[in-house]
């Protein structure tokens, strides 16, 4: 039975929290590193068992219309830590910056009014974030990364997640709220190869079709199943936690909110910005404070959207969290009624895009891509064509992480078996590109220069540039530079390109050493 009431938990969060309040709830918020929305059982897929995400949305509610605006570990993050879009966030908006001081953490907001936080493996990463005085900030929380366990691949982290999760709810004051961060390290790369068969017991035929921009090979498939188990692990501590909150009697004042920080970790998709990269999976259960369980939202929702539904949960406006203004919306609006499919005709779009990723540009640049969703197409400008979307191909295209799939891809090219799916993962791309994700989910057709599509075309470049110009883009001024000028924070892998181009051997552990092109590619791109 509910102990609570939807009513008197919201009344709660608009009123100082005093001992007669209702208690404010737990907040668990699961997110899995370089997983794309269809590998997850609620949204159909049948190759990747994920029973405690399918349980969270069965118990709450799946959202089918998720994006991050972001597609790159550290800035997505930063969008959910910050609820500001990544062109509003400065260096944060790049991968392994320095994390501007000015931009506080819903988590930190929650630390300073009473909750209990804390996180296990990942929580912003990676780059650098220091305080006035030069010490680490907590972003994410307080972590918790003590008890190991013996991983069933050699590609699986050590770390115990729910393990670490119950040392922490040990850890917690009998009347504190507590906010935990679960950053699971699957599945992001590397993985064992042929874990997924070996050692999950999957066949390369349960995989029903293969992105087409990738050839359908034994090596791809195999690939996709150790990516699949991965995600089957991360979903397994998921289970394993919410079993520890139903021990505890504690799950039925939780907010559990399961998704990923962007798309798969294969060529075209995590760092790109086309819909696999960033249409995310997204479930939310509360058991006290969700009415009619079960629904799914086909409403666009926002990364951004996460911080201001916590901090209204938990009772804490914007002046007492002492953030920066917020431009995402709270999605407590979902939480009331029985209404599902399309709920709030407002929430009709999403914009999205990316500056600096990975180094391996000259000068540390990025490719900075605008973009916006709406009506079922996906538009997106790319301000900078004339540079290596995923890279530059003599430094091993760094923007896409070492694979099978990408050396198959990367060899099929330059034995002069197959041009194509290299051109469509790491060839040049065109100033605008525009797709009808509803028939061409993959982004394979670019409709920007049919005259059939120029009104929609221009209508989506017309609204994206308005938003992004009312939300202060230094990059509708003139100043888009700026991302570029920011500092990489790894002195390891700062001016990349100059010091490898002039000998000296710069370690990027996250591609193969084949993955280098022993010459310039100009003349290929297409």
């Amino acid at each position: 039975m509910r102990t609570l009431t939807l009513l008197a938990l919201l009344f709660a969060a608009t009123r100082h929290v005093n001992a007669d309040d209702p208690p404010r709830p737990n907040i668990l918020f699961c997110i899995a590193d370089d997983a794309s929305q269809p590998h997850f059982g609620a949204y159909g897929c049948n190759w990747v068992n994920t029973p405690a995400f399918d349980r969270v949305a069965r118990e709450g509610l799946l959202f089918t219309n998720a994006w991050t605006p972001n597609a790159k570990c550290a800035p997505s993050r930063a969008c959910i830590l910050t609820g500001r879009n990544t062109w509003q966030l400065e260096e944060a908006c790049n991968h392994q910056p320095f994390f501007p001081q000015k931009f506080r953490s819903y988590v930190e907001a929650l630390t300073d009014h009473g909750y209990f936080t804390g996180r296990t493996a990942k929580g912003w990463a990676p780059g650098i974030a220091n305080d006035e005085n030069g010490k680490p900030r907590h972003l994410a929380g307080r972590p918790f990364n003590q008890k190991k366990t013996t991983p069933p691949a050699s590609g699986i982290s050590g770390i115990d997640y729910a393990g670490n999760f119950e040392a922490f709810l040990d850890q917690k004051p009998e009347d504190a709220p507590f906010c935990f961060w679960y950053g699971g390290l699957e599945p992001h790369r590397r993985y064992e190869y042929g874990s997924g068969v070996a050692k999950a017991g999957k066949k390369i035929t349960d995989i029903p079709e293969v992105p087409a921009f990738w050839p359908d090979t034994e090596v791809v498939r195999n690939d996709m199943l150790d990516y699949a188990f991965e995600i089957e692990y991360f979903d397994q501590h998921l289970g394993r936690m919410l079993a520890a909150l139903e021990e505890r009697g504690q799950l039925e004042n939780t907010l559990v909110v399961v998704t990923s920080d962007n798309g798969m970790p294969f060529p075209r998709v995590k760092g790109q910005e086309y819909a696999l990269s960033n249409h995310l999976p997204l479930a939310i259960m509360w058991p006290a404070g969700i009415e009619n369980p079960g629904r799914t939202i086909d409403d666009f929702v926002n990364f951004i959207d996460f911080a201001p539904t916590f901090l209204e949960v938990a009772g804490i406006d914007l002046d007492q969290a002492g953030m920066q203004p917020i431009t995402g919306r709270s999605l407590t609006e979902y939480f009331r009624g029985n209404a599902e499919g399309i709920v709030n005709t407002a929430r009709d779009h999403v914009l999205i895009g990316k500056e600096r990723h990975d180094v391996g540009r000259p000068h540390d640049q990025g490719y900075p891509i605008r973009g916006i969703v709406k009506d079922g197409f996906l538009y997106l400008r790319n301000f900078e064509p004339e540079r290596w979307p995923a890279g530059d191909p003599i430094t091993g295209y760094l923007n896409c992480d070492g694979s099978p799939t990408k050396t198959l891809i990367l060899d099929m090219r330059r034995d002069g078996m197959d041009e194509l799916y290299w051109l469509q993962s790491f060839g040049k791309r065109p100033a605008e590109e525009l797709y009808d994700i509803r028939t061409d989910r993959e982004c394979l057709h670019n409709l920007a220069a049919s005259e059939e599509h120029r009104d929609i075309r221009e209508r989506l470049r017309r609204q994206l540039m308005d938003e992004l110009k009312a939300q202060g883009d230094p990059r509708m001024d003139g100043n888009g530079h700026i991302f570029d000028d920011y500092p990489v924070a790894s002195p390891r892998t700062a001016n990349y390109f100059e010091r490898f181009t002039s000998g000296e051997e710069v370690p990027a552990g996250w591609v193969n050493p084949t993955d280098y092109e022993p010459k310039p590619v100009e003349a290929d791109a297409k």
